[in-house]
């Protein structure tokens, strides 16, 4: 069980604050006893209510350490996972991607959408709908994550990978002279 003041992936949703654990009133006069909790999404002004033992997916968010590690291991991580499959099997592959809720394949997904417009812009086209609209998802969902863990504000998100990413490989040049 989390506790009050923890950060949770709560679902499709993200990045939640455990504001509260509490038996609502309610639920509390017709004599049930059972514990819920009060979650207020990181992105969004709405309030959301769930009892403690529902079955959607919810688990802790990354630590900094877990972050950082990440961010670090971006270049490795392929995008192989999505080439080669028709617009339906990309659509469910994008969409068990999300349904993983893992950093790592958010990753990968964000990494071959990016690839394919990069692709789709040279050729003079315009990237789908439904790769723009999978990527948005992606993307907000990890950088949402990635801000809570790093205490960082959402918006900067992309330029701190960036600077990460690019201090990390003006060490590997360094060391490789």
């Amino acid at each position: 069980m989390f506790k009050s003041g923890d950060y949770i992936i709560y679902g499709s949703t993200g990045v939640c604050l455990v504001a509260d654990i509490f038996i609502p009133e309610s639920i509390a006069d017709l004599g049930e006893e059972r514990l819920y909790y009060k979650l207020t999404p990181l992105l969004g002004s709405e309030i959301i209510y769930v009892p403690v033992d529902a079955p959607v997916f919810m688990r802790p968010i990354i630590t900094k350490g877990q972050a950082e590690a990440l961010i670090d291991k971006i270049p490795e991580i392929s995008s192989s996972d999505f080439e080669g499959k028709d617009r339906r099997q990309t659509v469910e592959s994008y969409k068990l991607s999300i349904g993983t809720h893992n950093c790592e394949d958010l990753i990968k997904l964000i990494k071959a959408v990016y690839c394919k417009t990069q692709n789709l812009i040279k050729c003079g086209k315009k990237p789908g709908q439904t790769d723009t609209q999978y990527l948005k998802q992606a993307e907000t969902l990890l950088h949402s994550e990635l801000a809570t863990a790093l205490n960082i504000p959402f918006d900067d998100v992309p330029t701190y990978i960036a600077a990460k990413l690019s201090n990390t490989e003006q060490k590997d040049a360094m060391q490789n002279q």
